[in-house]
């Protein structure tokens, strides 16, 4: 079997944590920026989160300072903790566990994050997820504000823990939006797209995806990721 290095991505492909990463980021901006109204209408959906510090500062007018920056995903990281522990809305998606255990079991596989999320971010979530002893490397957020980079760094560390280099490994990259498959596609990964995060199948295969399920309970997310067979 070819050596496999698989990148899930976290929010809306693994889990939703109920829109707390969003109030965590929020509050982080408005306390350095006064206001977090550059957020509310900014749609974080397959964004990286220095990205969307980013993309509110120039909405506010304010220098993209990478101190600023730093300091707002610092005290971020401090209050997603606070917002998972009381949010409503937390769920793993169907299916999720379940081939998280089989690809466990294959020894060709490295299974990781490609996520835009801050590494301790996502660690947060995976814990409160019960899913962080899956993952034990990836790519995030806090490697590279570009998805498709940060996607790069991840495919290289799976392919380290299985011996190999990147170049001899397939690599897939499991998300839930056309920036996913986008990234994906821009580093020369197959794409499987999952319609968990509220982008339809079609629509993921319309921006690129190799393969497009409804949910990680569907028989083409296995053939997807075991053999590469048509899903």
């Amino acid at each position: 079997m070819r050596p496999t290095v698989v990148l899930f991505d976290v929010d809306g492909t693994l889990l939703s944590a109920g829109g707390a990463g969003r109030r965590a980021l929020e509050r982080a901006f408005a306390v350095h920026c006064g206001t977090s109204t550059p957020l509310h209408d900014l749609r974080f959906n397959g964004m990286t989160d220095p990205g969307i510090v980013r993309a509110g500062l120039e909405q506010l007018g304010r220098p993209v300072e990478a101190r600023l920056v730093a300091a707002i995903l610092e005290d971020y990281v401090g209050l997603l903790g606070d917002e998972l522990a009381r949010t409503s809305g937390f769920a793993v998606h169907a299916g999720v566990t379940s081939i998280l255990d089989q690809l466990a079991e294959r020894r060709h596989v490295a299974v990781g994050l490609g996520t835009g999320n801050l590494r301790d971010g996502a660690r947060l979530k995976l814990e409160r997820a019960g899913l962080a002893a899956y993952f034990a490397f990836g790519g995030f957020g806090s490697d590279h504000e570009d998805r498709a980079e940060l996607l790069r760094i991840g495919a290289t560390r799976g392919a380290a823990r299985l011996g190999e280099t990147l170049d001899r490994c397939r690599v897939v990259v499991v998300g839930d939006t056309p920036l996913d498959v986008a990234a994906a596609v821009a580093i020369g990964a197959a794409t499987l797209g999952v319609a968990t995060g509220g982008c339809t199948a079609d629509a993921l295969r319309a921006a690129g995806a190799t393969w497009a399920v409804d949910d990680l309970t569907a028989p083409g997310a296995r053939a997807a990721l075991w053999e590469g067979e048509t899903a």
